[in-house]
């Protein structure tokens, strides 16, 4: 066991495993097995959707909770580059493909389940959930074009004078706080449409 758990890989293969596992045992004991049919399919997609969403907030609040407030107290100032040049670079990788992939399992949920134009158009009972879309938008867009370019700069992967640095820092500092604004009652409106009847 020791041994998967020290490789990633092997951690989210070996998960996966355990996943399978548990589908034929639930439908073994249950007498239901899977048919893969068109509510299946929906409901495989709205787990991907929820998977994605957990990298992407999770990493957002983390950002936001955890490494920037951290970062002024690291001392010797040195010691901050360990953060910059190998811990942010590979949260922004996956902070960016887990916010991307959050935003189109979103929308073939929605598509699959047919409410797609009712949710962005805010109408026929599918307000809260397009509220919902409408901020994780929002939050996607923040993620790729305002905070990506900026974080480039603070993190030295393209090159700017130290006032660049300072400017961009402020402005992805902005965006990122406005993200985790928005993703509360973001959070709130997806699972209200389903749960709240909202």
């Amino acid at each position: 066991m020791t041994a998967i758990l020290q490789s990633l890989g092997r951690t989210i293969a070996a998960g996966v495993v355990l996943l399978i596992i548990i589908i034929v045992l639930s439908g073994l004991l249950s007498g239901h097995f899977i048919t893969i049919d068109h509510n299946w399919s929906a409901f495989f997609m709205r787990y991907l959707h929820v998977l994605s969403g957990v990298m992407w907030i999770g990493l957002l609040w983390y950002l936001n909770f955890v490494q920037t407030p951290a970062m002024p107290t690291i001392e010797p100032a040195e010691h901050r580059a360990a953060i910059t040049k190998f811990i942010a670079p590979r949260v922004m990788f996956w902070f960016r493909y887990g916010a991307l992939s959050t935003v189109i399992t979103g929308l073939l949920l929605a598509s699959m389940n047919g409410y797609l134009a009712e949710a962005l158009t805010l109408r026929n009972g599918h307000t809260a959930i397009g509220i919902g879309m409408w901020l994780a938008l929002i939050m996607a867009f923040n993620v790729w074009f305002i905070i990506w370019p900026n974080q480039k700069k603070i993190l030295g992967i393209v090159e700017a004078s130290a006032d660049e640095k300072a400017r961009a820092g402020r402005i992805g500092l902005i965006a990122s706080r406005t993200n985790t604004l928005l993703s509360i009652p973001m959070l709130f409106c997806m699972v209200a449409q389903q749960n709240a009847g909202l």
